[in-house]
């Protein structure tokens, strides 16, 4: 059988080389970049950096690829991009608390912004703005190791991330000057200072330090749940009162916008983000980290361990969860606006965000696992999608899920889908039939003599396991019909 090349498999195998040879050994073009754009779900644009390399260039940039197990499969790759093409793409500009923003790409207030010449160099990659790094009046003495990763195969590619890290270790007044000198430099960029105090008057001082620092927006962090010091953090954002009352005081002391940042740490998120409304919020920033353990002995802090943050794109759902709840709360206003959190790898990842009501999205650990450079392809696959759904404006997208939602009883339980069986990608590994027999409705018979996997129709109830498991995604839906 001659079966085609996996593309998405294909450039997860990609290691993402700084400085990758296989594109040095191709001067008429850049693979390396085409197979990051595959990878960050941006295969649209992927051809545009190899459409002038000849077939000679391709093979050497894969005898050029330094992978552990073998070459990555450039020219199956190139072969099967889509074509390239013309279409004229639209601006991702945006305001966000009546701040003009030139796309919806933030760096998220943590490791990834802690000082001038690391935000620079993002805003000069295409980053639209920065929550800065927590600042606050304590002193800040970290741990080591700081991180930890939940991963398959325990190297490179991590789906969940801990971390011990607190708040920027600079003196407060230190932090305010590298924002200061950020927002002169980068007058077009939007340059947010978080942060964090522990009693009423650490908050309004910070406040208007950061006013006088010239930052567009201050954001309220009420949400790290690993503070050495009580009082703090998670500490104040699962206390409604406190938030209530913390917001009030910054914003009698300041006329830029105010954006408290959640704790998911919490049983209901809209309460707390409901005072923060009712104390003038312009905005809510939605999620920081989930309290979580792991057990690796590489994350301990010698021979102990303790609660922290988990991050990654294990945490999407949640958070979207929460963003759902916050965004379809009949008490939070029209006028506050949302900033969202966790998960976000690609312009797919940034689009739900924004289809729940967010008019921009903060990034982390994506950003620390692969780089800055994941701009490049949020930006084009962001505007790809636009363009070929004729959306002009990103206004255009905001909430456009919401109306979806409905409540389970609102479900429709009259009518099921199918799966259907691709006969062509289909290559008789039986996932689904173990999958179905052991964990499903048994609706699945396979022959071992020809291995084909068929669907019992009688027996089905369209749960959809069969299609989740499937390797190849060679199971798909068929139109929807009326119970039998």
């Amino acid at each position: 059988m001659n079966r085609k090349l996996n593309l998405n498999e294909e450039a997860s195998r990609c290691l993402l080389c700084t400085d990758a040879p296989c594109s040095k050994a191709c001067p008429s073009g850049d693979p390396s970049r085409a197979i990051r754009a595959v990878r960050f779900a941006d295969a649209a644009s992927a051809r545009q950096w190899v459409k002038d390399c000849s077939d000679t260039e391709l093979a050497l940039a894969e005898q050029a690829c330094i992978h552990y197990d073998r070459p990555i499969r450039i020219r199956e790759m190139v072969a099967q991009l889509p074509p390239c093409d013309d279409m004229e793409l639209p601006s991702l500009a945006i305001d966000f608390c009546g701040i003009k923003c030139e796309n919806p790409f933030f760096l998220a207030s943590s490791a990834v912004c802690t000082d001038y010449d690391m935000v620079a160099r993002a805003f000069d990659m295409g980053w639209a703005g920065v929550f800065f790094k927590t600042i606050c009046l304590q002193d800040i003495n970290e741990v080591s190791p700081r991180f930890d990763a939940v991963s398959k195969h325990g190297h490179g590619d991590f789906y969940g991330f801990r971390n011990m890290e607190q708040l920027s270790e600079h003196p407060a007044a230190v932090d305010f000057e590298i924002l200061s000198r950020l927002k002169k430099n980068y007058p077009t960029k939007v340059v947010v200072a978080s942060i964090m105090g522990q009693t009423e008057t650490d908050w309004i001082e910070l406040a208007k330090m950061a006013e006088a620092a010239g930052v567009d927006a201050i954001e309220l962090n009420f949400s790290c749940p690993q503070m050495r010091l009580t009082g703090m953090g998670s500490d104040v954002g699962q206390n409604p009162e406190l938030v209530l009352f913390y917001t009030t005081y910054v914003k009698k002391s300041v006329s830029i916008p105010v954006i408290p940042k959640m704790t998911p740490n919490i049983t209901h998120i809209s309460h707390p983000a409901l005072m923060s409304m009712f104390a003038g919020a312009d905005a809510i920033s939605a999620i920081n980290t989930i309290k979580s353990v792991t057990l690796s002995s590489g994350g301990a802090v010698s021979n102990k361990q303790t609660v922290s943050g988990y991050s990654g794109r294990a945490i999407k759902p949640i958070a979207q969860r929460y963003i759902l709840e916050l965004t379809q709360s009949p008490f939070i206003n029209d006028k506050v606006q949302f900033s969202g959190i966790g998960g976000i790898e690609t312009w797919q990842d940034a689009l739900e965000y924004i289809m729940l009501g967010c008019r921009n999205v903060q990034v982390c650990t994506s950003v620390m696992q692969y780089g800055y450079r994941i701009i490049d392809d949020l930006v084009l696959g962001m505007q790809h999608y636009m363009a070929t759904h004729g959306v002009t404006s990103l206004d255009q997208l905001v909430g456009a899920e919401l109306p979806n939602f409905v409540t389970p009883d609102q479900l429709d339980r009259q009518t099921m889908v199918y799966p259907m069986i691709d006969r062509d990608a289909c290559i008789g590994c039986g996932r689904c039939y173990t999958s179905c027999m052991d964990g499903g409705h048994q609706a699945i018979d396979f022959d071992p003599s020809t291995r084909r996997p068929s669907i019992n129709g009688h027996k089905c109830v369209g749960c959809h396991l069969c299609r989740l498991v499937c390797p190849m995604g060679a199971i798909k839906q068929s139109k929807r019909i009326a119970k039998r």
